[in-house]
């Protein structure tokens, strides 16, 4: 495609910004500013820069583009729109924000194809950009530039840059130098309450150039201007800032520059003087044949170059080909995992012993890592620890990008918001760890991963009072409670090594679903055969001891290391003549999502349920009922050995068993 005069540039831009007009304005609500501020940037971007085809929005060496300033949407519906994305219609753009559109207020990633991820919540955009970085640099080094050869780009905001995750996320894309990644911030000094100024000082470009980034300062209203720092930064061998100076509202007879145009409709009057401002005489919704004809040209232009690589993906010997687009696919074969988890049981089956679960999982990934390449690790600096990097897993450097394994550091939330990119991005199943304490940190960007559907696993060791001396700083009491309550979100805490190796399997088989497991610091015993190919594990819940003698009185339901605290009960409720069962829940969420019937059957009809947990009751009467007993924690924990935390807070079997007698005497 030709070089654009100024004159075509300006209406093509203009298309921008009259659709988010209108679409705002007929919505009445939505963010009509930045997609006119920002009009100039992404017609830039997407007529001369941007490597992509409507026609394949999937095309995997497809260059990423995120808008991280998702409230800007409009910006970005528009733009799909003009170049020929058939997923947003006119009549999708006339639909913004209403019920069942794909025009949702903020981008989201399943609704609507050429959105590459979820944004809306400051900061997670960037943050997930460095981790679509990172996967380009690996498979880059893994498969050549044949194969991976692309970009990720991100249109930022001033309110990005002032979320504390972008910190987190520059130095580490700043560190691993991803020279591929490209950041446009639109600078136009305006944030809902007014102008930046009132609670910022920061200069932006010296910051970013201090975390090891390249960074320039450009007029965000000249095409020239925007597309020279692009080839400059795309030469760069860092990560590059382009700060754009824009001005919000751009061509707004009044709101121009002023807050007044971040979040709310412009209005029929300062509508009228825009057109008149910008030279747009089209009625709304209308696109001139001309303007549509030039944006559709534009966002066909890299389709020889989509075919050109189909064939080199072609040409690849049938295996690695088929490899390719195995991980491409994200399918995780059934046999090779289910291989997978036989070999693991069958070194816990050799080796039967008392292990805290978080070695278990070390245990487990020294078999998953070397079966599923796609693997990539981690750890917020906590790598001894969580053990999640086993023996011989190469480390991710700047010069070896080819490495498996990721040296966050003390980056919790930037580490979960990267890992959603790489799951995003394609090709590779990222997992990480650090404190189930630290969830906490990490919590927006695992909320995110759920509602986008990514398979992401966060390894959350030293899962309870359990940890000991550390203290109630570090002992998670209700971040269970807090966990599970997101939605399509499994939260794993299994009770051995087996469940343990289980859990493993269940979350690299959610392929649309992330996970947490939630591990101990101290030995649990194994209380599972490890000789078995059934995942008992599967159904969320199961009787792991039946009672002994006669119809059951009392089930004991726990998970984790207190699964071994309700087996003791049980026994000595059998002393006294009592019978017990014995069950475990390892995963709430797969335990609601099944059958009636199934899970009746788990709860048995014993008159009395018991729960045991070093955690809060929240959740748990969905199981045990309002009527249940439970016993946990009520406080914060306190810092001691683990088994005189234990004792202290009367999370005991002698307590699970006058629990159980006080409830059986009161029926």
């Amino acid at each position: 495609m030709p070089p654009l005069t100024r004159a075509e540039h300006d209406r093509m831009a203009n298309a921008i910004r009259a659709l988010a007009m209108d679409a705002v304005e007929k919505a009445k609500s939505g963010h009509p500013g930045l997609p006119m501020g920002a009009a100039d940037i992404a017609t830039v971007l997407f007529t001369r820069v941007l490597k992509l085809d409507p026609a394949d929005p999937h095309w995997f060496d497809r260059d990423r583009f995120v808008l991280s300033a998702g409230h800007g949407s409009m910006l970005l519906y528009s733009v799909l729109y003009l170049a020929g994305f058939a997923s947003v219609s006119i009549e999708d753009i006339k639909s913004f924000r209403q019920l069942g559109s794909r025009t949702p207020g903020h981008p989201e990633v399943e609704m609507t194809e050429g959105v590459e991820t979820t944004t809306g919540p400051l900061g997670q955009g960037i943050a997930t950009a460095v981790g679509m970085a990172i996967a380009e640099r690996h498979l880059a080094a893994e498969h050549s530039a044949d194969i991976v050869d692309h970009h990720t780009y991100v249109l930022a905001s001033d309110g990005d840059l002032m979320e504390g995750l972008s910190q987190e996320a520059i130095a580490l894309a700043g560190h691993l130098k991803l020279a591929k990644l490209i950041v446009l911030y639109d600078d136009n000094h305006i944030s809902i309450d007014g102008p930046t100024s009132l609670s910022d000082s920061v200069d932006q470009v010296k910051r970013f150039e201090s975390a090891g980034w390249a960074a320039c300062r450009i007029d965000g209203h000249d095409p020239e201007a925007i597309a020279t720092a692009i080839a400059t930064a795309q030469t760069s061998d860092k990560p590059s800032l382009i700060a754009c100076r824009t001005t919000i509202a751009f061509g707004a007879p009044t709101k121009a520059g002023s807050e007044k145009s971040h979040g709310s409709p412009l209005g029929a009057e300062e509508i009228a003087g825009a057109r008149k401002n910008l030279g747009w005489t089209s009625p709304p919704f209308v696109i001139p044949d001309d303007i549509l004809a030039a944006w559709r040209t534009a966002g066909a232009r890299s389709r020889d170059l989509r075919a050109a690589w189909s064939k080199r993906v072609a040409a690849l010997p049938a295996e690695k080909r088929a490899e390719l687009e195995r991980r491409i696919c994200g399918e995780v074969p059934a046999d090779r995992l289910a291989a997978a988890l036989a070999a693991i049981k069958d070194r816990l089956a050799a080796d039967p012993k008392d292990r805290a679960s978080r070695a278990a999982s070390e245990l487990a990934l020294e078999v998953l890592v070397p079966a599923f390449p796609e693997l990539i690790g981690g750890s917020a600096d906590l790598t001894g620890s969580n053990n999640t990097r086993p023996k011989g897993m190469s480390v991710m450097t700047p010069d070896e990008p080819g490495g498996r394994f990721i040296h966050y550091g003390i980056r919790e939330h930037g580490m979960a918001a990267a890992m959603n990119g790489m799951a995003l991005h394609g090709g590779i199943i990222p997992y990480s760890g650090t404190f189930l304490v630290f969830s906490d940190y990490c919590r927006p960007s695992i909320r995110l991963a759920a509602l986008m559907g990514q398979r992401v696993v966060h390894v959350m060791t030293h899962d309870s009072i359990g940890l000991g001396e550390d203290g109630p700083t570090h002992q998670p009491v209700e971040h269970l409670a807090a966990l599970r309550a997101i939605p399509h979100l499994q939260v794993f805490r299994p009770c051995d090594a087996v469940e343990t190796a289980e859990c493993w399997a269940l979350a690299l088989a959610a392929a649309h679903r992330p996970s947490v497991l939630a591990l101990s610091r101290q030995n649990l015993p194994q209380l599972r055969d490890a000789k078995t190919d059934q995942n008992r594990c599967a159904g969320g819940a199961y009787e792991l001891l039946p009672a002994e003698s006669g119809p059951a009185r009392v089930s004991l339901f726990a998970t984790g290391s207190e699964v071994a605290i309700a087996v003791a009960a049980r026994k000595r409720l059998a002393e006294r003549g009592i019978a017990a069962r014995v069950v475990s829940v390892p995963c709430f969420e797969l335990f609601f999502d099944a059958p009636e019937e199934t899970r009746q059957a788990v709860l048995g009809d014993a008159p009395v349920r018991v729960a045991v947990e070093a955690a809060i009751r929240q959740g748990w009467d969905a199981i045990i009922g309002s009527h249940g007993a439970f016993v946990g924690m009520t406080s914060f924990g306190a810092s001691a050995p683990a088994p005189d935390l234990y004792r202290h807070f009367g999370i005991t079997p002698e307590r699970v068993v006058e629990v159980a007698l006080s409830k059986l005497q009161a029926l």
